[in-house]
């Protein structure tokens, strides 16, 4: 079996609408940590030269969002109001969801904007498949390419509403792309919604949650490296985050050879 990332990082070097703030203590400075803390919390004198080279371990402070990198949209992110009362937070989403058979749908020619259902029904029906209840749905965009450039949040394709919609019906609980999001780039809909004054416009795929519970994966990547649309498994369990609307996660695609 042969694994293949398809996660972008998280870097704090590059462009964020949010940035990311690192900070990193050395495994030299991790000694001196531990000599305070040591003194402060247990009143214990403790000699960091005993180690070896005089070091401990390093230690890595971020501060950023969970929307930051490859990260799963929970149900709780699209609104407080669910289908069903209060909607599900990372915490408490299905673990039967994130790890399932994959298909991967080529929009790298749809420009940038949303594609509706007619469009995802003609690429299914181009690759001659029909995705099972379960089954993740990646977007292929193209738009992984322009990861830490701002021309990654204005430069990709989302779905609208009866796209998402679409695959809801045929069972599928988690859709993912490789954009900044699975609804058009914000500049986009803000034009349209300002040339039309037509709500439905604004955020579809995002607000579709609100009438039916599913999660995104943003910020995928190395779709390209897949051998094939589907036949493969895909696993993106997201971080456990208590009440949050949103959790980082690490997606692999497995490869049976």
């Amino acid at each position: 079996m042969r694994l293949i990332d398809l996660s972008s990082p998280v870097d704090a070097g590059g462009w964020e609408p949010e940035p990311i703030s690192m900070t990193v203590m050395s495994p030299a400075a991790g000694a001196e940590h531990l000599r305070s803390e040591m003194a402060e919390h247990f009143g214990i004198d403790f000699d960091p030269s005993v180690l070896p080279d005089s070091e401990f371990l390093s230690i890595d402070t971020l501060t950023l969002t969970t929307h930051t990198g490859t990260h799963v949209d929970a149900p709780a992110h699209y609104g407080s109001k669910g289908p069903d009362g209060p909607p599900m937070t990372t915490d408490q989403l299905p673990l039967e969801w994130f790890h399932n058979p994959g298909v991967v749908l080529d929009l790298t020619g749809a420009g940038t904007g949303v594609v509706g259902a007619e469009f995802v029904e003609k690429e299914l029906a181009r690759i001659g498949y029909t995705p099972s209840p379960l089954d993740i749905v990646m977007l292929n965009t193209g738009a992984s390419r322009w990861v830490g450039t701002t021309r990654y949040f204005t430069d990709f394709v989302g779905l609208d509403a009866e796209a998402v919609h679409l695959l809801l019906d045929l069972g599928v609980r988690v859709i993912g792309t490789d954009a900044f999001s699975l609804d058009a780039p914000f500049t986009d809909i803000i034009r349209r919604y300002q040339e039309t004054g037509d709500r439905s416009v604004l955020w579809p795929a995002h607000f579709a949650g609100r009438q039916r519970e599913y999660c995104q994966i943003e910020r995928l990547s190395n779709l390209d490296a897949l051998p094939a649309p589907f036949g493969f498994t895909v696993s993106c369990f997201p971080v456990k985050i208590v009440g949050a609307g949103a959790g980082w996660a690490r997606a692999v695609a497995m490869v049976e050879d």
